[in-house]
């Protein structure tokens, strides 16, 4: 099945062979940081929004500028958290990739369908990797409401045809299904294992661009009717790869691997822009729900991200391996420079799509997530979580209010109150020992719902036999 976006990319020029001033204009982007607001636009808002949510890929939290970070200028993503709503404790549900995009998608703590780890390569296709078929898919669910539904970027949730994208609710496709991917062609030879639909095709142009590229292409071609449009980049996940216009951006930073990231956050940065840019030429910009976070916290050994000012890094349950770059933009019901901070989880994005969309989300299984919509608004007061809990490999971490249980690999529990302590520096169990072991019998009971990993982690020293069909 071909299921297209825009014309084959085998006919069109490839983006990273332009120099800066002709990229930017041919992808939407001013030489200004963007205007978020609304002026000009109509004035009656559609009772059913378009969708953008946009996802990066192993970010760390203290490079965007508005987290502080100064070094690589990120002046559209920025714009979008400014111009709309941005939770300071914003949450994953896991610190590494997979099982990040099967909550995202599903609204539920995805260790309740055994979704655990991250798979192993490709050629482990007899583990059976991926997205349990048993589980309702956000794009399925907007789907059956109405909406057209296109994805652009990296899918991580199964290789076998029956996991493929198309077959989880997307009425298109462009990406990749693995983990990671390569960026730039090598040696003249296109870029491979690119699909549009379920056709393999060729791809010249760096991979952040044609995923920009088709992503815009896709805001063109649907504008006029409501449209969900999911688009997980892969930058800034490894290899580190940019093509030299972007590299020359960075000439001052000495570091090659922090050079080379810089590079691919700049690119990042651009596309957003565009995806925005694209949305406001249309004039459905305030009718637009738009959504920005990162997958999983930064992995600074691997891809010379910061977390600044948290501890910890992608893989662990600490602050900087859960705790991400969260932001919603959306006009017509979230005022510009609001920020939230009660702490929210991805899980939250299923409900309040679903709620902005007039759809409704299954009843017959738990939704862990909520709608944030009311309580960012003020029409709800109270918390929208009393906790919220992690569990990787021995890993374990519960938050409620301003207190975190937490134990990684090696260690035992610590207290701490992440609101005054974000660096997770100063152990408070002893001084509060009955809240550590009510948030300890907590995570205990909450565990128990839980179910039995349906592969083992990569990382594992041993590999689980493949499970029973998940049909």
């Amino acid at each position: 099945m071909n299921s297209s976006f825009s014309p084959d990319s085998r006919r069109r020029p490839a983006l990273c062979t332009l120099d800066r001033r002709q990229f930017l204009a041919t992808i939407g982007v001013g030489a200004a940081t963007l205007a978020m607001g609304s002026a000009g636009l109509p004035a009656e808002i559609s009772p059913a929004p378009n969708i953008v949510l946009i996802v990066a890929d192993d970010l760390g939290y203290g490079d965007l500028g508005i987290h502080g970070g100064g070094e690589i200028p990120t002046p559209h993503i920025d714009a979008l958290a400014s111009g709309g709503v941005r939770f300071s404790n914003g949450y994953v549900s896991c610190p590494v990739c997979s099982p990040t995009r099967a909550g995202l998608l599903t609204g539920r703590y995805q260790q309740r369908f055994g979704h655990w780890y991250n798979p192993g390569p490709a050629q482990d296709a007899a583990l059976n990797f991926g997205l349990p078929l048993d589980e309702i898919t956000l794009p399925q669910l907007l789907k059956k409401g109405g909406y057209a539904t296109g994805m652009v970027g990296k899918w991580h949730l199964g290789y076998k045809p029956e996991f493929h994208p198309l077959q989880r609710g997307f009425d298109e496709f462009f990406g990749f299904l693995g983990g990671s991917h390569p960026y730039l062609p090598k040696d003249g030879e296109p870029l491979t294992d690119i699909l549009r639909g379920t056709d393999a095709v060729e791809e010249r142009a760096y991979l952040t661009d044609a995923f920009t590229r088709e992503a815009v292409h896709y805001v063109s071609k649907e504008h006029q009717k409501p449209f969900f449009l999911y688009l997980p980049y892969n930058a800034v996940h490894a290899p580190m790869q940019a093509p030299q216009a972007y590299l020359d951006r960075f000439q001052g930073i000495t570091d090659q691997k922090r050079r080379a990231y810089a590079a691919m956050l700049s690119a990042l940065d651009d596309g957003v822009g565009a995806v925005v840019n694209a949305l406001r030429d249309r004039q459905i910009l305030d009718k637009t729900l738009v959504v920005f976070l990162s997958d999983n916290g930064g992995p600074p050994t691997a891809n010379a991200s910061r977390n600044t000012p948290l501890s910890g890094a992608k893989g662990g349950v600490r602050e900087g391996g859960i705790r991400v770059p969260f932001f919603m933009h959306y006009p017509s019901r979230i005022p510009s420079g609001r920020v939230y901070d009660q702490p929210v989880i991805s899980l939250d994005i299923l409900p309040t799509l679903l709620a902005v969309a007039g759809s409704q989300a299954p009843t017959d299984r738990i939704i862990d997530g909520v709608d944030l919509l009311p309580f960012v608004s003020g029409e709800r007061s109270g918390v929208p979580h009393d906790r919220l809990f992690w569990a990787f490999h021995e890993g374990r971490a519960i938050r409620e209010g301003n207190w975190k249980l937490m134990k990684e690999r090696g260690s035992t529990y610590g207290l701490y109150d992440v609101s005054a302590d974000i660096a997770e520096s100063n152990d408070r169990s002893a001084d509060h020992e009955a809240k550590a072991r009510e948030l300890r019998e907590a995570l205990t009971a909450w565990e128990s719902e839980l179910k039995t990993p349906l592969w083992e982690s990569p990382s594992s020293p041993r590999r689980a036999k493949p499970k029973a069909s998940q049909t």
